[in-house]
């Protein structure tokens, strides 16, 4: 049971994380694989500020959630007027940046070896009240002003710009909210796992956290929740010999897959609601009972 809690743990730390980059990516239409680096900044602060400091741990968290969305909106000043791929290759070139800044800081951060003996704090019930916190805030802000804006903005860019719709501020909002999502997760992974590599945070962690987002639906917060929920314990699933180093391998496929045969993913722009369940059960069951009664006769 504590080991599938742990599990469970790790699980909701992530999906945070996930959860701030549909936001710019999904609902704003800006890949960015450079999110890891944002964790990143969070875990390590965190971890510093109570280790040397002396710090209450849960200020430092949140000193490292405010400099990690400190961080991304200072590099989002320059870079968000740039589209597409260009945007692309600028924030996996700061996410590489930051970790090997870490790495690199040795008297800091510990370097290559990290940091160990970082204060425990982080358990089920604190994540599964940040998740649902960060839900809630995510579906309100879609249902907002904002949001739609943000969705407009992925839809097509020069007509929102037509409409009168600042794209650089929206986008800068989204990139904010998705900076201290990414903040928050690090800083809850440190707490948690109670030691910190640069390694942790490699590019590979920047894919894992925005392959949910494509194969759940780019624009469906239900569906990158669900598809998260399946993809993050993988490697857990996979751990008898060599399998979970193929791990990437599965990712990629599940990819390739949903994009031959559901371009939009799982549920595309959709969400899956409770008044959604009980229609198609019972379109479900009229159906069999039509099936059953096309039988008889």
């Amino acid at each position: 049971m504590t080991y599938i809690i742990g599990i469970a743990t790790q699980v909701g730390v992530y999906l945070i994380a996930i959860l701030g980059v549909s936001v710019i990516c999904g609902f704003t239409g800006m890949f960015s694989m450079g999110h890891a680096g944002f964790m990143a900044i969070g875990a390590y602060v965190s971890a510093l500020l109570s280790m040397r400091l002396g710090f209450p741990v849960p200020v430092s968290i949140l000193c490292g959630t405010l400099l990690s969305t400190v961080f991304g909106v200072l590099i989002s000043l320059p870079t968000l007027k740039l589209r597409d791929d260009y945007f692309l290759i600028v924030t996996l070139g700061v996410g590489e940046g930051v970790r090997l800044v870490i790495q690199n800081l040795t008297d800091l951060t510990g370097g290559a070896r990290g940091l160990t003996s970082i204060p425990k704090f982080t358990n089920i019930w604190i994540v599964l009240v940040c998740l649902i916190l960060t839900v809630v805030f995510i579906r309100a802000f879609l249902q907002s002003k904002f949001g739609r804006n943000c969705i407009a903005i992925r839809e097509e860019e020069l007509a929102a710009k037509s409409v009168g719709i600042s794209v650089f501020h929206y986008k800068l909002i989204a990139m904010t909210i998705s900076c201290v999502l990414c903040g928050l997760s690090g800083g809850l992974l440190a707490h948690y796992m109670g030691y910190l590599t640069p390694n942790l945070f490699k590019m590979v962690k920047s894919e894992e956290l925005i392959i949910p987002v494509i194969l759940g639906g780019r624009g469906s917060l239900t569906g990158t929740i669900i598809a998260g929920l399946l993809l993050l314990p993988l490697p857990e699933l996979l751990r008898f010999g060599s399998a979970q180093e193929w791990r990437m391998v599965v990712y990629a496929l599940l990819v390739i897959f949903v994009i031959t045969f559901r371009p939009s993913g799982l549920l595309g722009t959709k969400e899956l609601t409770l008044q959604g369940i009980q229609n198609t059960w019972r379109k479900l069951v009229n159906w069999r009972r039509s099936s059953g009664k096309g039988e008889e006769v």
